[in-house]
């Protein structure tokens, strides 16, 4: 793993606690902050640290320290609080900040007060499962940007006992094979082009939107 980072998530509920307590296994440094008692405690024992306030203000982010995190990830779902804490979080110097929207309004607003990355966890994972419900072959389906996405994909019979070279994937839909998930559960990034893929094997693609979703209509 790479260098251990500090990480900021105000905003506990159900999207915010799976970050927190992933960052947590990854083994960084996780401060947590809720205005539920209830969810503080439970936490308390899982994260660093773990903070309870219901004060969404400068002199909160100052006493805290927020400035000094690598990282702070806004999970508030109130419209109001969210961009508030979005706002004083970027005005007090924090490296980066990842705030959460609930529409494309919401976004848009997050981007113009200083949000460097927005995510929508309800949209994304609609397109997500989607996906995988239209093709029996999807695994998984990650649009990484608005051009670019990454897609899992079982092999089709077609592809069976080929190598990469054979099933000139590439070539084919445009996408390339970025490693190879195999049935033991190892996954294979330095891949022998010559290896014949055999059955269980999953494909990681990465390619332009338009590329990946040509196969996956193909499929």
């Amino acid at each position: 793993m790479g260098k251990k980072k500090s990480y900021v998530v105000w905003g506990l509920g159900r999207f915010g606690v799976s970050v927190a307590e992933t960052l947590t296994e990854l083994g960084h440094e996780v401060l947590g902050i809720d205005n539920n008692e209830e969810t503080v405690q439970r936490l308390s024992t899982v994260l660093t640290h773990v903070v309870m306030t219901d004060n969404i203000d400068e002199t909160t982010v100052k006493a805290l320290g927020l400035r000094n995190f690598d990282v702070a990830i806004v999970g508030i779902g109130e419209l109001q609080a969210n961009l508030l804490c979005t706002m004083l979080l970027k005005e007090a110097g924090v490296r980066m900040i990842v705030s959460k929207a609930s529409s494309t309004l919401h976004g848009k607003m997050l981007e113009k007060i200083g949000a460097d990355k927005v995510i929508y966890p309800e949209r994304d994972m609609g397109k997500r499962v989607a996906h995988n419900l239209a093709s029996s072959n999807i695994m998984d389906y990650i649009e990484l940007t608005d051009d670019l996405s990454l897609m899992e994909i079982s092999l089709i019979e077609d592809m069976k006992d080929k190598t990469l070279v054979e099933a000139d994937v590439r070539r084919k839909y445009g996408v390339n094979v970025v490693a190879i998930k195999h049935k033991d559960g190892t996954t294979e990034i330095n891949m022998d082009p010559q290896k014949p893929l055999v059955e269980g094997d999953v494909l990681i693609v990465i390619g332009a939107k338009n590329m990946v979703l040509a196969m996956e209509s193909g499929l």
